[in-house]
């Protein structure tokens, strides 16, 4: 017999196997207004994959979001979440801790327009969505103090790091997310010959309770010889 989804009680089932925070009831309340909105807008607008079940959703999208949430720490942490898509995982974290100052960036207008309607329904405040590529500096500028930045699938970690070069600061933090082929990546990184902006600081494995995918937190500094 096929089990019966539970939103609520499945997140707080794969929070707990995962070893994270379980997010509080207000929170989990979000994060459903938010997973209904979700599934009520793909069906007419490409958010997520076509087919894709709730038990699946919950797991790919929310909870590996939620992976991010142990790696936010400090005061007045403002993230900027690079090509966030549907809001993954930056809008995922804001639900959780609506204390968060957060930037979404998303090039394409639909998707954008999803993300408005999610922050006006749940009344979130300190979130800004912007249209655009993380390399527009009109709409992004290099002024802007970005505390942390992170992106789930814009591109490789040679590449995305080389991106995020010019928002570098003293005490910026660079998290990538990653599958189980993050290593390659990473050798290719520590290959280049350019000059590296961030140093790597540590990696986090987590592991998908239902799919058993793992998943891979792997955290940079700014490099203090390049950035006075």
């Amino acid at each position: 017999m096929k089990k019966k989804f539970d939103f609520s009680a499945d997140l707080r089932k794969g929070c707990q196997a995962m070893g994270l925070p379980v997010p509080d009831d207000q929170a989990i309340e979000r994060l459903q207004i938010y997973f209904i909105e979700l599934k009520h807008w793909s069906r007419r607008v490409n958010l997520i994959a076509k087919g894709t079940g709730d038990c699946e959703i919950l797991e790919k999208h929310f909870l590996d979001s939620l992976t991010l949430l142990p790696f936010l720490s400090g005061e007045r942490v403002h993230l900027l979440d690079v090509g966030t898509g549907a809001g993954f995982p930056g809008l995922v974290c804001k639900a959780v801790m609506p204390e968060l100052q957060v930037t979404l960036v998303e090039p394409r207008l639909k998707r954008v327009s999803f993300l408005h309607h999610v922050v006006r329904t749940l009344q979130f405040q300190d979130i800004t969505v912007l249209e655009c590529r993380v390399e527009d500096e009109r709409q992004l500028s290099a002024d802007i103090a970005f505390t942390h930045i992170t992106s789930r699938a814009v591109s490789d970690i040679k590449l995305f790091l080389a991106m995020c070069g010019r928002f570098a600061k003293p005490g910026t933090k660079v998290i990538c997310m990653k599958g189980p082929k993050w290593k390659k990546e990473f050798e290719a990184y520590l290959a280049s010959d350019a000059e590296q902006v961030f140093t790597f600081s540590h990696e986090t494995q987590y592991m998908l309770p239902e799919s058993k995918g793992e998943r891979h937190i792997i955290k940079f500094l700014t490099n203090k010889t390049i950035i006075r």
